[in-house]
């Protein structure tokens, strides 16, 4: 049972300027999009014209309503309705890559249950080339507004698949020729592991990272090196340096 203060979430609300213009310029089916009253300067101005130019209905609403549904969220005076948001499954992303005609590259989300930290792992797979995401059905956090948000627009360009079971996942990709490699502790260097051909990086959850059956899934463990006082990194960030060292090999 959710504690009573637990903010809920719109899974159908995205909201901010930036990820409400990629959202209307990806094609995606939108309900309305709201604007606070007043806002008519700068980027809100792009947005009525997308809307109009894809005939979709614009509402003008109080600022405190868009307060209320953002729940304190950042929504810059604008925000979409969406449906659900649609998933793509496994196979869309292998194919997707053998459309590209590039060795499958996806990064595996363990049970990350901040919306911040899945959102900026989209952002970074997407500018890192890679042709999906792959999350839990349980355990772990959806496509909500704030991943959205976070991801600044690049949700609306990278394939997530919600899987029912990680590691049977895990066993159908390998089949597929591709190497599983887990992100966490007492593994081999980061800059010394050779990520050619089809690629799969599992990033584990914020506190307890990978799990041990997932780990034992794995192909290969990479670390990199803690030189300071502390002995981790936030998820998103050592997902982010470890998806770039990927991309740098794929380009070489």
């Amino acid at each position: 049972m959710k504690k009573e203060n637990e903010k809920q979430y719109n899974d159908n609300l995205v909201i901010g300027r930036n990820a409400v213009t990629e959202l209307l310029k990806s094609g995606r089916e939108i309900e309305n999009v709201l604007i606070a009253k007043g806002e008519r300067e700068g980027s809100i101005n792009r947005i009525i014209a997308l809307c109009k130019e894809n005939g979709i209905v614009i509402k003008t609403v109080d600022r405190r309503k868009l307060d209320s549904l953002s729940q304190g969220g950042n929504h810059q005076g604008v925000a979409a309705n969406v449906p659900e948001h649609e998933y793509s499954s496994v196979d869309d992303i292998l194919g997707y890559a053998e459309e590209k005609g590039e060795k499958p590259f996806i990064i595996i989300c363990d049970e990350i249950e901040d919306s911040h930290n899945l959102g900026a792992i989209i952002r970074t797979a997407e500018a890192c080339g890679a042709h999906g995401v792959i999350i839990p059905k349980r355990r772990g956090v959806g496509l909500n507004f704030i991943v959205a948000k976070t991801s600044c627009g690049a949700l609306e360009y990278m394939r997530v698949a919600r899987v029912g079971n990680i590691a049977d996942t895990i066993d159908r990709l390998k089949k597929e020729n591709i190497w599983v490699y887990c992100a966490d502790m007492d593994g081999q260097r980061w800059d010394k592991t050779d990520f050619g051909g089809g690629a799969a990086l599992v990033v584990g959850n914020e506190g307890k990272g990978v799990g041990r059956l997932i780990k034992e899934k794995c192909d290969v463990t990479v670390s990199l090196p803690m030189l300071g006082k502390v002995n981790s990194l936030n998820a998103s960030v050592a997902a982010g340096i470890l998806m770039y060292e990927i991309a740098r090999q794929r380009l070489d």
